[in-house]
Protein backbone atom coordinates (compact mmCIF):
# COMPACT_ATOMS: atom_id res chain seq x y z
CA UNK A 1 0.00 0.00 0.00
CA UNK A 2 1.31 3.29 -1.29
CA UNK A 3 2.14 6.09 1.97
CA UNK A 4 -0.53 8.62 2.63
CA UNK A 5 0.12 12.33 2.54
CA UNK A 6 -1.29 15.03 4.39
CA UNK A 7 -0.39 18.70 4.15
CA UNK A 8 -1.51 20.93 6.54
CA UNK A 9 -2.28 24.92 6.01
CA UNK A 10 -1.48 26.89 8.98
CA UNK A 11 -3.67 30.11 9.29
CA UNK A 12 -1.29 31.88 11.58
CA UNK A 13 1.79 33.35 10.59
CA UNK A 14 2.85 34.03 13.50
CA UNK A 15 6.26 32.09 13.83
CA UNK A 16 5.28 30.26 17.67
CA UNK A 17 1.56 30.31 16.88
CA UNK A 18 0.20 27.48 19.26
CA UNK A 19 -1.60 26.63 15.85
CA UNK A 20 1.77 25.74 14.70
CA UNK A 21 2.48 24.05 17.07
CA UNK A 22 -0.80 21.73 16.30
CA UNK A 23 0.69 21.24 12.71
CA UNK A 24 3.46 19.93 14.22
CA UNK A 25 1.29 17.59 16.77
CA UNK A 26 0.03 16.77 13.30
CA UNK A 27 3.44 15.83 12.04
CA UNK A 28 4.91 14.39 14.47
CA UNK A 29 1.70 11.98 15.40
CA UNK A 30 0.70 10.45 12.04
CA UNK A 31 -0.15 6.64 11.77
CA UNK A 32 2.29 4.49 10.15
CA UNK A 33 2.11 4.42 6.59
CA UNK A 34 1.17 8.53 6.57
CA UNK A 35 3.60 11.55 5.64
CA UNK A 36 2.06 14.83 7.26
CA UNK A 37 3.72 18.05 5.53
CA UNK A 38 3.16 21.97 6.05
CA UNK A 39 3.16 23.97 3.37
CA UNK A 40 4.95 27.23 3.89
CA UNK A 41 4.65 30.62 2.25
CA UNK A 42 1.21 31.37 2.66
CA UNK A 43 1.62 34.79 2.88
CA UNK A 44 3.97 35.24 -0.19
CA UNK A 45 0.60 34.16 -2.59
CA UNK A 46 -0.80 37.38 -3.76
CA UNK A 47 -4.49 37.73 -3.09
CA UNK A 48 -6.69 36.18 -5.80
CA UNK A 49 -7.01 37.88 -8.67
CA UNK A 50 -7.85 36.43 -12.52
CA UNK A 51 -5.62 38.44 -14.15
CA UNK A 52 -3.26 36.48 -12.64
CA UNK A 53 -4.52 33.32 -12.89
CA UNK A 54 -3.90 32.75 -16.37
CA UNK A 55 -1.16 30.49 -18.54
CA UNK A 56 2.17 32.31 -18.17
CA UNK A 57 1.34 34.27 -15.23
CA UNK A 58 0.02 32.45 -12.35
CA UNK A 59 2.55 33.51 -9.31
CA UNK A 60 4.80 30.52 -8.33
CA UNK A 61 4.27 30.20 -4.84
CA UNK A 62 -0.03 29.94 -6.16
CA UNK A 63 1.10 27.08 -8.54
CA UNK A 64 3.33 25.60 -5.46
CA UNK A 65 0.11 25.50 -3.44
CA UNK A 66 -1.93 23.96 -6.20
CA UNK A 67 0.71 21.35 -6.97
CA UNK A 68 1.05 19.87 -3.46
CA UNK A 69 -2.83 20.07 -2.75
CA UNK A 70 -3.62 17.96 -5.68
CA UNK A 71 -0.75 15.82 -5.22
CA UNK A 72 -2.05 15.25 -1.22
CA UNK A 73 -4.37 12.78 -0.21
CA UNK A 74 -5.83 15.11 2.29
CA UNK A 75 -5.53 18.35 3.45
CA UNK A 76 -5.45 19.63 6.98
CA UNK A 77 -6.59 23.45 7.33
CA UNK A 78 -5.12 24.32 11.10
CA UNK A 79 -6.90 27.96 11.85
CA UNK A 80 -7.81 30.17 14.66
CA UNK A 81 -10.46 32.52 14.21
CA UNK A 82 -10.03 36.01 13.47
CA UNK A 83 -12.95 38.40 13.80
CA UNK A 84 -15.10 35.24 13.70
CA UNK A 85 -14.03 33.94 10.90
CA UNK A 86 -11.09 32.49 8.90
CA UNK A 87 -7.57 33.86 8.53
CA UNK A 88 -7.50 35.67 4.82
CA UNK A 89 -4.66 33.99 4.30
CA UNK A 90 -6.72 30.62 4.06
CA UNK A 91 -9.71 32.48 2.17
CA UNK A 92 -6.81 33.33 -0.53
CA UNK A 93 -5.73 29.75 -0.36
CA UNK A 94 -8.75 28.32 -0.46
CA UNK A 95 -9.58 31.20 -3.88
CA UNK A 96 -6.47 29.92 -5.46
CA UNK A 97 -6.98 26.22 -5.03
CA UNK A 98 -10.75 26.57 -6.16
CA UNK A 99 -9.72 27.48 -9.22
CA UNK A 100 -9.82 27.42 -12.42
CA UNK A 101 -13.31 27.22 -11.96
CA UNK A 102 -14.42 23.32 -11.89
CA UNK A 103 -10.90 22.17 -12.42
CA UNK A 104 -9.06 23.57 -9.13
CA UNK A 105 -6.69 21.28 -7.13
CA UNK A 106 -9.25 21.00 -4.40
CA UNK A 107 -11.96 19.22 -6.00
CA UNK A 108 -12.27 15.74 -4.62
CA UNK A 109 -10.01 16.59 -2.24
CA UNK A 110 -10.37 14.98 1.43
CA UNK A 111 -10.18 18.02 3.81
CA UNK A 112 -10.17 17.86 7.92
CA UNK A 113 -9.91 21.49 9.95
CA UNK A 114 -8.51 21.89 14.04
CA UNK A 115 -7.45 24.48 15.77
CA UNK A 116 -7.09 26.91 18.78
CA UNK A 117 -8.47 29.96 19.21
CA UNK A 118 -8.48 32.76 22.38
CA UNK A 119 -12.53 32.66 22.64
CA UNK A 120 -13.94 29.85 24.75
CA UNK A 121 -14.96 27.77 21.37
CA UNK A 122 -11.44 27.45 20.21
CA UNK A 123 -12.60 29.22 16.72
CA UNK A 124 -15.68 27.10 15.92
CA UNK A 125 -16.72 29.97 13.37
CA UNK A 126 -13.78 29.77 11.53
CA UNK A 127 -13.47 26.38 11.18
CA UNK A 128 -17.33 26.32 10.06
CA UNK A 129 -16.55 29.03 7.72
CA UNK A 130 -13.25 27.01 6.13
CA UNK A 131 -15.29 23.75 5.79
CA UNK A 132 -18.41 26.39 4.00
CA UNK A 133 -15.57 27.51 1.43
CA UNK A 134 -14.11 23.85 0.93
CA UNK A 135 -17.62 22.67 0.11
CA UNK A 136 -18.36 25.20 -2.30
CA UNK A 137 -15.02 24.64 -4.08
CA UNK A 138 -15.55 20.96 -4.41
CA UNK A 139 -13.17 19.55 -1.32
CA UNK A 140 -14.64 16.46 0.29
CA UNK A 141 -15.21 17.52 3.07
CA UNK A 142 -14.83 15.08 6.54
CA UNK A 143 -17.11 17.12 9.25
CA UNK A 144 -16.59 14.18 11.86
CA UNK A 145 -12.77 15.01 11.94
CA UNK A 146 -12.51 18.19 14.09
CA UNK A 147 -10.77 19.27 17.21
CA UNK A 148 -10.82 22.81 18.25
CA UNK A 149 -9.37 23.81 21.77
CA UNK A 150 -11.26 27.39 23.50
CA UNK A 151 -9.30 29.84 25.58
CA UNK A 152 -5.77 29.12 24.36
CA UNK A 153 -3.84 31.83 25.82
CA UNK A 154 -5.10 30.75 29.37
CA UNK A 155 -4.52 26.72 28.12
CA UNK A 156 -1.36 26.92 26.42
CA UNK A 157 0.41 29.67 29.01
CA UNK A 158 2.59 27.07 30.88
CA UNK A 159 1.81 24.13 29.06
CA UNK A 160 3.41 23.39 25.93
CA UNK A 161 0.32 22.01 22.91
CA UNK A 162 2.59 18.79 22.63
CA UNK A 163 2.09 18.03 26.39
CA UNK A 164 -1.21 18.41 26.81
CA UNK A 165 -2.52 14.44 26.01
CA UNK A 166 -6.04 15.60 25.04
CA UNK A 167 -4.64 17.65 22.58
CA UNK A 168 -2.38 15.20 21.42
CA UNK A 169 -4.63 12.79 21.14
CA UNK A 170 -7.53 14.80 19.45
CA UNK A 171 -5.10 16.21 16.51
CA UNK A 172 -4.15 12.24 16.55
CA UNK A 173 -7.44 11.02 15.77
CA UNK A 174 -8.42 13.51 13.13
CA UNK A 175 -5.11 12.92 11.35
CA UNK A 176 -5.85 9.59 11.58
CA UNK A 177 -9.42 10.05 10.19
CA UNK A 178 -7.84 12.05 7.36
CA UNK A 179 -5.44 9.04 6.34
CA UNK A 180 -8.08 6.54 6.17
CA UNK A 181 -10.42 8.66 3.96
CA UNK A 182 -9.65 7.51 0.71
CA UNK A 183 -9.69 3.95 2.21
CA UNK A 184 -12.97 4.18 3.36
CA UNK A 185 -14.43 6.12 0.14
CA UNK A 186 -12.73 3.31 -2.36
CA UNK A 187 -14.47 0.67 -0.17
CA UNK A 188 -18.02 2.18 0.06
CA UNK A 189 -17.62 2.89 -3.78
CA UNK A 190 -17.47 -1.38 -3.90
Amino acid sequence: MAEKTILTLVGSLRAESVNSKFAEIAVATAPEGTQVTTFTGLEEIPFYNEDLDVEGKVPAKAAELRAAVAAADGVLFVSPEYNGTMPAVLNNAIDWISRPFGKGAAIGTFAAVIGTSAGQYGGLWSHDDIRKSLKIAGASVLDEAKFAVGGSFQRFASLEPEHDAEVVEGIRSVVATLAAAEVAAVAAAN
